[in-house]
């Protein structure tokens, strides 16, 4: 550096200088800053103190940020509430719970670290409640299907029953989250749901017990002139490996045609959807999802395409959701299969979940999907070829109360009558 000066005009000198001291300065300044920063929020351990963390921003906050009046209600909760002292934490998670409810979105959730973990065992087919899945249309709280051999079936809950009150609580502005948390109990306790099936005059109070929900998501029997009948449940982490099985005991048959029965099916893992309606298409896309700011996205078949030769029969009603509204959907499009029963639910929005590093978890719509026609699934269902409104019709219309009732399947009849055609 000394070299450098002498080498330099004397005017020029000067001015490094100057320019050197500056530097010095920030780098000092920005040293210095660090580690008082690092002091304020770490503790002895090297872990962050979530109280610091919003100390030190509650201070450093800029007044051309928007979120001047969030800071002070988190103030005035913190100095005037009468249960003190506050929990941090509490809030902390409240809020963020807060900000994703306000998308209005009823399939966008946060989970706080317990509740993310309920959910996680959702979805790995085994959990504790009336094995219903619930939605919300319309603000009112629905029924979208209960699951087969579940308390729900049991007690009398069909898709489409309003849910009017849980436990005495009602369920107007209740979020879809606080439902599933109010239904949700210790196995072997009890919850009773205010519902009504066509409307007020119809409103009854079911008293269901909750058992542990273990999901057996996919079930094969061979009807007669050897049609191969299909019912898959739910789209879960076993359902690939329980269909797959199923699949290669189906073909060693070689069945006349196939009815795959997704009434009643919530949906789940898109994945697996996407493997499951590809052993009938064997090219082509499966399903297509539509971003807020990228480009369509297609998912394309794969695998083996095992049953794309065989007639088949999808049965449907207003119970098939999510996952199982694009397996129907795609055979529909390409043409491998007639669609019998009714309209399907119409929940075909995709959801990110993600763990957080605290153990808490947000579930995001983040795209929509379409069928390879690209007709949208969401909010419109999916319409069956073959309408059938009805589809269990009891066998004596004369039985009297107190009798057990016997049932037709009559979309089952429909969908063996087209295969042996």
């Amino acid at each position: 550096m000394e070299e450098l000066k002498t080498n330099l005009p004397k005017q020029n000198n000067k001015l490094y200088v100057i320019i050197s001291l500056v530097l010095f300065f920030f780098v000092g300044f920005y040293f210095g800053h660090a580690y008082t920063v690092r002091n304020e929020i770490f503790d002895d351990n090297g872990d962050v103190v979530l109280s610091k963390v919003i100390d030190i921003y509650s201070k450093s906050r800029s007044s051309e940020v928007s979120f001047e009046q969030f800071w002070n209600i988190w103030d005035k909760i913190k100095e005037k509430y009468v249960d003190q002292p506050v929990n941090d934490v509490d809030l902390f998670y409240g809020a963020i719970a807060g900000l994703v409810r306000g998308l209005d979105d009823p399939y966008s959730t946060y989970f706080p670290p317990v509740k993310a973990k309920e959910f996680a065992k959702d979805l790995s087919g085994e959990f504790e409640g009336i094995g219903a899945e619930i939605g919300l249309r319309d603000q009112q709280l629905i029924v979208i299907a209960p699951l087969p051999g579940s308390p729900a079936e049991k007690a009398g809950l069909v898709p489409g029953d309003k849910i009017y009150a849980i436990d005495d609580k009602e369920t107007s502005g209740m979020t879809l989250e606080d439902a599933v948390a109010n239904i949700r109990g210790e196995l072997g306790t009890s919850v009773v749901l205010a519902v009504t099936h066509n409307g007020f005059e119809t409103m009854e109070n079911l008293e269901i017990v909750r058992e542990t929900i273990s999901v057996p998501t996919v079930t094969w029997e061979t009807k007669e002139n050897n049609i191969a009948y299909v019912r898959i449940s739910y789209f879960n982490e076993t359902t690939w490996t329980e269909f797959d099985k199923a699949v290669r005991e189906i073909v060693l048959t070689s069945p006349r045609g196939i009815i795959l029965d997704l009434r009643l099916n919530p949906g789940g893992f898109l994945e697996t959807s996407i493997d499951v309606a590809s052993e009938w298409v064997d090219k082509g896309a499966i399903v297509k999802e539509r971003f807020a700011k990228i480009p369509d996205s297609e998912h394309q078949t794969r695998g083996r395409h095992r049953f794309s030769d065989i007639s088949t029969v999808v049965l449907v009603d207003g119970g098939s959701a999510s996952g199982s509204e694009i397996v129907a959907g795609a055979l529909q499009d390409h043409g491998v299969a007639t669609l019998v029963g009714t309209k399907t639910f119409g929940k075909g929005s995709v959801q990110d979940f993600e763990v957080l590093p605290d153990g808490s978890a947000i579930k995001l719509t983040i795209a929509k999907w379409l069928t390879p026609k690209d007709r949208m699934i969401d909010g419109e269902g999916i319409m069956p070829d073959v309408v059938i409104e009805n589809m269990f019709v009891p066998v004596d219309e004369g039985t009297t109360e107190g009798q057990d009732v016997e049932y037709t399947d009559k979309g089952l009849e429909k969908a063996m009558e087209i295969l042996n055609n």
